[in-house]
């Protein structure tokens, strides 16, 4: 059942699953750090992003604007609402992602602990859904 699926993700053999490695730290925090600091910062995820390239996990990753220029859209009663920022007001804001692909969730862990941002902020680790063509059809 594709419920279950969804629920109790499992890795049979050696397939890969991707995850979603969602980055929060504080942009308020970040601006605070020194021009040296932000170029170590920077060289430290070249560094990471470079490392699970070459480590066959990486498929996709990027840095996101600041939340000012977010928008927040929602529709209630057929209507369109879209506001300005995040959904909600947080000490961390969403800054980044990778998308990886990994053997199970304790290589994903293992990967999101060496993401820089993992020393100040948090990292979730989220497997995605995968459906095929035909549970889609």
């Amino acid at each position: 059942m594709v419920e279950d699926e969804i629920l109790n993700p499992t890795n049979e053999g050696d397939q890969q699953m991707k995850y979603m490695l969602l980055i929060y730290d504080s942009e308020q925090g970040r601006t605070k750090l020194s021009e040296a600091e932000q170029r170590q910062m920077f060289g430290d995820y070249a560094k990471f992003t470079e490392d699970i390239k070459a480590s066959r996990n990486y498929l996709a990753g990027s840095q996101l604007h600041p939340i000012t220029t977010a928008s927040s859209v929602r529709v209630r009663d057929g209507k369109e609402l879209v506001t300005d920022g995040p959904f909600a007001e947080t000490h961390e804001q969403l800054g980044g992602y990778y998308l990886i692909e990994a053997r199970n969730l304790d290589e994903a862990t293992s990967i999101a602990a060496r993401i820089p941002s993992a020393h100040f902020g948090t990292i979730e680790v989220r497997p995605v859904v995968e459906r095929s063509t035909e549970a889609t059809a």
